[in-house]
This record gives structure tokens, sequence and C-alpha cells, in this order.
């Protein structure tokens, strides 16, 4: 996930293993696109639920990241996902992440995941904790 211009690149192997395209990142807002791929499908047709929960978890741990003070990090503490409709193996999905808490110890935010055409198709909020060091 290389995002020009930003001083806080996270190290994030997984999110490039699974094709996860920063389109912008900025403390109030990450979007991201993804080709949904056979290997990412549930089976040959449509995309697995996890890797929809894993491409919105990268964005919430990137867009905490970019809101941290220098020496802290962050990991999920928790996550809830409701899916509207499924993504078909070979189409493009995009994603948007905004805050909808900033807070010392935790930050809360929400994904919305649609297709190319604009359809919800899942709605990710998330908890990240903030750890220092």
């Amino acid at each position: 996930m290389d995002i020009a211009g930003q001083a806080k690149q996270p190290n994030m192997p997984f999110a490039e293993l699974i094709g996860v395209q920063v389109i912008s990142a900025t403390p109030d807002c990450v979007k991201a696109e993804l080709v949904v791929r056979e290997e990412l499908g549930t089976d040959s047709s449509v995309m697995h639920g996890g890797a929809m929960m894993a491409f919105a978890d990268s964005l919430g741990a990137l867009a905490t990241v970019l809101n941290l003070p220098e020496g802290f990090s962050t990991t999920t503490i928790e996550s809830k996902t409701n899916f509207f409709a499924p993504a078909r193996v070979g189409a493009k999905v995009f994603a948007e992440c905004t805050p909808l808490h900033r807070g010392r110890r935790t930050m809360v935010w929400q994904t919305r995941i649609t297709n190319e055409t604009g359809k919800l198709l899942a709605l990710v909020i998330q908890t990240q904790i903030v750890l220092e060091g």
C-alpha cells in the first residue's frame, strides 16, 4: 500500500497480498479499491466475507495510523460487519473509511464498501486501540 506524499506509511503486507490499492489517504478519510480475484472468493463467483472485512480493517488501521501521535501504534479490538450484497469475482470494489470517534485511547471508523455502480455491499464499524510504543 503505497501512499504517495504521506510521512506515515504503515507496513501492511496482508493488505498488499489481498490487493488493496489506496486511492487517497488523509486523517479524515481513506479511500481504496480492490479487484475481486478468484483467490478472494467463497467459490468461483463471489468475494468471501472475510476478505471484505479484511479490506475494511486495513483501511481503519491506516486511518488510525494517520491520526496517531509519534511513537504510538494501533490494533483492532472490535469489528462489526453488515453485508448487503455480494461482490462478484472480476469486479472492482471501493471503500471509504471515515471517523466516528477519534479519542486518546480508541478510534472508531466506519467503512462503506460499494461496487462500481455505487451499490452498498457492506458496512463495517471497527474500533482501534491506541497503543504507546
